[in-house]
């Protein structure tokens, strides 16, 4: 009978988890390790698991053979160099975000062309003003949607911004998804940064896109262009965005994650008023998450058992 382990640190919803895959998959021996001390003996006959497994754990780690991550985009040190060369699979959550983050996208696209934020400031000090907004219109059905990382999250934010007309490029290394835009190798994207007028970045923090968009690239981007970043905040190098604001090198940013999280209070982005500020929450409130998850987990449990293929393996060395 194969050993599932629910890794350390364990909340209240994987508990319900464990109790629930034991029902759904009776052919597991499904355990809840609740203390890092317990880890050596339990991973030395565990065959897969959820979470994470620390450096000096992984030695115990002989038939582990399924690890499912819980995040899409972990930080840095969870593809530590011991684990890329283990033998063990890893899966990851990617997919089950994907409308979610797009719309949380839409959102931003729509309310910095139409200069909500600027509306919003002039009603909150109940003022009538026709002429409140300060930066150009951006007319969705005409214009340009670059869009850097098309994993299902970028395919999904062009699909919907494809049906409000826009045209849309798409930027990846491995494009997997089936979109019907055009989509460039990352050696392509200055090359079309320019022609942006919304400029999209879902991309993962990995060492080939940490602090990708540097003073540099916003200099290339249209000064009517909107930067929206709902990948990873260590893409994106705080102080050259906020000089791109001020010298209106671009015209706006939607923001929901950032290089220092929480934001400091002082920051100065908080005072820049062509910029919408969200705390990393594109899918903080979505109900349907945390079944989706167990569903991935599910399925994934089931495919192990039946030895076929899983579902979004993670190439390791990628961290993606």
């Amino acid at each position: 009978m194969p050993t599932f382990l629910m890794l350390p640190p364990v909340d209240a919803e994987q508990r319900a988890w464990a109790k629930r895959l034991q029902a759904d998959c009776p052919e597991y021996e499904v355990k809840v390790i609740e203390d890092e001390g317990e880890l050596p003996q339990a991973l030395s006959s565990a065959d897969a698991g959820y979470g994470w497994v620390p450096p000096e754990a992984l030695l115990y780690a002989k038939n582990l053979r399924w690890l499912q991550n819980p995040m899409a985009g972990p930080p840095p040190t969870y593809y530590y160099k011991e684990l890329v060369e283990h033998s063990v699979v890893v899966t990851n959550p990617r997919g089950i975000y994907s409308d979610h983050i797009a719309h949380h996208i839409l959102m931003y696209m729509l309310a910095l062309s139409r200069g909500l934020p600027y509306y919003l400031d002039a009603q909150r000090k109940s003022h009538w003003d026709r002429h409140a907004r300060r930066r150009g219109y951006v007319d969705i059905a005409n214009s340009t949607v670059l869009i850097i990382g098309v994993g299902g999250i970028g395919a999904e934010a062009g699909r919907l911004s494809s049906a409000m007309g826009a045209k849309v490029i798409g930027v990846d290394p491995r494009c997997e998804e089936a979109v019907d835009f055009e989509v460039l190798l990352p050696e392509g994207l200055d090359s079309v940064l320019p022609r942006a007028d919304f400029v999209v970045t879902t991309v993962p923090h990995t060492p080939e896109t940490e602090f990708m968009w540097h003073r540099e690239r916003f200099a290339a981007m249209k000064p009517t262009a909107y930067f929206i970043n709902i990948g990873r905040g260590m893409t994106t190098k705080l102080e050259a965005l906020v000089e791109a604001l001020h010298t209106q090198d671009i015209a706006g940013a939607g923001l929901d994650v950032f290089e220092i999280e929480p934001l400091p209070d002082d920051h100065p982005l908080w005072a820049c008023e062509n910029v919408i500020i969200t705390p990393h929450v594109a899918v903080a409130d979505a109900a349907n998450i945390s079944e989706r998850r167990y569903e991935l987990l599910l399925d994934n449990a089931r495919r192990f058992l039946a030895n076929e293929p899983l579902r979004n393996v993670v190439n390791k060395a990628l961290r993606y």
